[in-house]
């Protein structure tokens, strides 16, 4: 809907999800013997995560800084984004904004109710992309699944989720939402940090097609912030022909778990 921006749209969405999934008292409190049944890394690093004794979240909002890259060798695009992301319903609602060559770009991420859209915008006018489809939405459910290993571990005790240890530092997941089924392998340090995510079910979709890579989202740093011990810094890169691209280097300003509703920006 060209007549409607992509905040306005991003706002709109947000607002329903919440009327859709409104915030409900807090569950118990997660406890160490829920995570019995976890391979053994999964289970130490959402101890280590400080997730123990809160319940397990049923929202949460991200603010976060990128540089955005869209080939090796360029300068980077430095962006600000915000989104929001609902457990229950697994739902990921994610606005970007950037300036190109002094032009504003916007991108929105939708994906409830099962599907998703990708849109860039470029100047509030022209569509650079504008993706839906079944393609698309198996892709971001990997988003989803990447969101919640990283940014929320106290949602990884979840029905949806099949878990599988591969070694004291390896586990490899399964996440099946509606006609979805993504995997993935997580890897964690001697810290019980989880320092890597890749998977094979999110193809590139820059050049317009879907081409099948392997993308991870390596972390590169964790802060202590009101009690957790959280992601700050990390990338999002595909395995290219040619080596490793590096296309997102990310900052998270801030994560908040089980927000009543939308936040002024």
């Amino acid at each position: 809907m060209m007549s409607r921006s992509l905040a306005t749209r991003h706002e709109l969405v947000v607002a329903e999800e919440f009327d859709h999934q409104p915030l409900q008292a807090a569950g118990p409190a997660l406890q160490a013997e829920d995570l019995a049944d976890l391979p053994a890394p999964v289970g130490r690093y959402i101890q280590r995560s400080g997730a123990i004794g809160r319940p397990r979240p049923q929202n949460m909002r991200v603010v976060l800084d990128a540089n955005m890259y869209r080939k090796p060798g360029q300068a980077p695009m430095r962006a600000q984004s915000v989104q929001y992301s609902f457990f229950g319903d697994p739902t990921r609602l994610f606005l970007m904004r950037a300036r190109m060559f002094g032009v504003p770009v916007k991108a929105l991420h939708v994906y409830r109710q099962q599907a998703a859209t990708f849109t860039v915008r470029v100047a509030s006018t022209v569509n650079m992309v504008d993706l839906q489809g079944d393609q698309i939405s198996a892709a971001e459910t990997v988003t989803v699944l990447n969101d919640m290993c990283l940014m929320a571990p106290g949602s990884l005790l979840d029905q949806r989720l099949n878990w599988t240890q591969v070694d004291d530092r390896t586990a490899h997941v399964v996440f099946t939402n509606g006609p979805h089924q993504v995997a993935a392998t997580l890897v964690f340090n001697a810290d019980d940090e989880l320092i890597d995510f890749w998977s094979d079910d999110r193809p590139d979709s820059s050049s317009g097609q879907y081409v099948p890579r392997r993308w991870s989202t390596p972390v590169t740093e964790y802060r202590d912030t009101a009690g957790m011990h959280l992601i700050h810094r990390g990338n999002a890169a595909y395995e290219m022909p040619d080596g490793l691209f590096t296309y997102g280097e990310f900052t998270v300003r801030s994560i908040e778990y089980d927000v009543a509703g939308p936040t002024a920006a």
